[in-house]
């Protein structure tokens, strides 16, 4: 254990043009496009892997992230980080925003705990990413403690957009904002390994994100986006998932993946 580029900006111009819909009445949902992702939305799991191609401890973490990502009612995320880079083997995948983003974890924990292969469950606890058992009982301390507050999310790929859809919340009034944020994928990567603790190694990562942003705010009335294609498609991603985060480090409690476009 071990204690992105310029298509965020043309992403964000796009949905800038993109259509915010919101409230929606719940007796006249906004039409949708395409088929739903696979998942339950109100039953999610959201799992984020932070890794690195420097650890030694990290490769069977990485495999065990695929046990994670095969199953429909979770969103299992790759977030490989770059303060190991200095062992002798830059990441290739890495990114200084996802490094940010599990200290901003740590300091919202009051931990300080900040190690790879580190794995955050629905945006509350952490556990050691290649164990199973640690995994499962994060999944199971942090699952009732969103259950109430969770909000339905789809994504689906139509002919010419992208498009989100969030429920309203149980009681609007009291709902606490939430950021909407937008993960684009690749399912899977294969890197030679060259230098380093895991030299001459071939590391299998799954689910990688290539770009993280925010898109939007939730503030507990129902919601449409719409992102047209030709502004996430471009960035080498085949799929994408949104996750519904109270501020930047604080509980998920909606989320949705589409496996690809």
């Amino acid at each position: 254990m071990r204690a992105l580029t310029d298509w965020a900006t043309y992403i964000a111009l796009a949905f800038a043009g993109a259509m915010l819909a919101g409230p929606a009445s719940a007796a006249s949902p906004a039409k949708s496009e395409g088929a739903p992702a696979t998942a339950t939305p109100s039953a999610i799991t959201v799992i984020e892997l932070f890794t690195s191609q420097g650890c030694s401890s990290c490769p069977t973490a990485d495999a065990l992230l695929k046990v994670y990502a095969d199953r429909p009612d979770v969103v299992a995320l790759t977030f490989p980080v770059d303060y190991w880079d200095y062992l002798g083997w830059k990441d290739t995948l890495a990114s200084p925003k996802f490094s940010a983003r599990q200290r901003a974890y740590a300091a919202t924990r009051g931990d300080g705990r900040v190690y790879t292969p580190q794995v955050i469950v629905n945006g509350l606890k952490h556990a050691l990413g290649s164990s199973e058992a640690d995994i499962d009982k994060a999944i199971l301390v942090t699952t009732p403690k969103i259950d109430l507050a969770r909000v339905g999310v789809r994504l689906r790929s139509g002919k010419e957009h992208l498009v989100i859809e969030l429920e309203a919340a149980r009681e609007p009034s009291k709902a606490a904002e939430a950021t909407i944020w937008l993960a684009l994928i690749r399912r899977e990567i294969e890197v030679k390994i060259k230098r380093g603790e895991n030299h001459g190694k071939i590391g299998v990562y799954h689910n990688v994100v290539r770009e993280w942003m925010p898109v939007g705010m939730w503030n507990g009335t129902a919601a449409t986006i719409k992102i047209a294609h030709h502004a996430v498609k471009q960035s080498g991603a085949d799929g994408c998932a949104i996750i519904l985060q109270h501020g930047d480090a604080g509980a998920i409690v909606g989320a949705a993946l589409l496996r690809q476009w």
